[in-house]
C-alpha cells in the first residue's frame, strides 16, 4: 500500500540543483547512490519520540518531512530528501533492537507472523515551499524458527541498527517466508522506486 501526501504540486526546476540526503544512514547512502546523481548526506537533529496514540504509518510520514525541513533550513534551494522507517507489530511500534539480545528477543516475537515495515520518503525545496511525501507499506511473513536458529542469524548479520532487528539484503531471507511490497527497496529503508518519480517532479533528470 502506498500514501501520497502532497503540499503543493511541484513545479519543473534546474537538473543542477544541488541534493542533500538528510541521513547518516550507510543504508540509505548506499541506496541512493544506486541513481548515479550527485548528493551530500547532512545527518538532520530531531526528536524522533511517537507522538500520543500515534500510528506507526503517519510517525514514519511525520519523521521524513521533519529530517527534511530540518536540513532544508540551512539549505533552502536545495532538493532534500527525507526518509524514515518504523515496524508495526501486533499493535506496537518498533524501533531499532540496540543490542542481540533484544534482536533475538524481537525475532522471535516475529517467528510464523507478519511484521509490517513502513517506509517514508519526502522532497523539499524549501525555496519554493514545496514538500511531497509518500510511505510504503512492505509486509513480511517470517518462517518458523528456533531461537538457536535467530541467535545464529543475529551473529551473521549484526542487525542492531535496523527497524526490525534483520537485513532483507543480507542473511535475512534465511528466516524470511515471503515478502510483499510494490517497492522492493523500501524495506532496506529508502524505496528508490517512489523516489525516482519524486526526483523528476522537481526537474531532476533520470537516468
Amino acid at each position: 500500500m502506498q500514501t501520497r501526501y502532497f503540499t503543493t504540486k511541484m513545479r519543473k526546476h534546474s537538473p543542477n540543483l544541488q541534493l542533500i540526503l538528510a541521513s547518516a544512514s550507510p543504508y540509505r547512502k548506499m541506496l541512493l547512490q544506486r541513481l548515479t546523481l550527485p548528493f551530500t548526506c547532512i545527518s538532520p537533529d530531531i526528536d524522533e519520540t511517537p507522538l500520543p496514540g500515534e500510528p506507526a504509518d503517519l510517525l514514519t510520514l511525520r519523521l521524513a518531512r521533519l529530517k527534511a525541513e530540518r536540513v532544508s533550513q540551512q539549505h533552502a534551494d536545495a532538493v532534500v530528501i527525507g526518509s524514515d522507517q518504523v515496524a508495526g507489530f501486533d499493535g506496537k511500534i518498533l524501533g531499532k533492537p540496540g543490542s542481540a539480545d533484544a534482536a533475538v528477543a524481537q525475532l522471535m516475537a516475529f517467528c510464523d507472523n507478519e511484521v509490517v515495515f513502513h517506509t517514508a520518503v519526502t522532497v523539499g525545496l524549501l525555496s519554493e515551499q514545496q514538500f511531497l511525501s509518500e510511505v510504503v507499506e512492505t509486509t513480511v511473513r517470517f518462517r518458523r524458527f528456533s531461537e538457536a536458529e535467530a541467535q545464529r542469524y543475529v551473529a551473521i548479520d549484526q542487525p542492531l541498527d535496523c527497524a526490525g532487528g534483520f537485513k532483507s539484503e543480507a542473511a535475512g531471507p534465511m528466516l524470511i517466508q515471503s515478502i510483499r511490497s510494490e517497492d522492493p527497496t523500501a524495506l532496506i529503508g529508502l524505496p528508490l522506486i517512489m523516489l525516482c518519480g519524486m526526483l523528476r517532479e522537481v526537474g531532476l533528470t533520470l537516468p
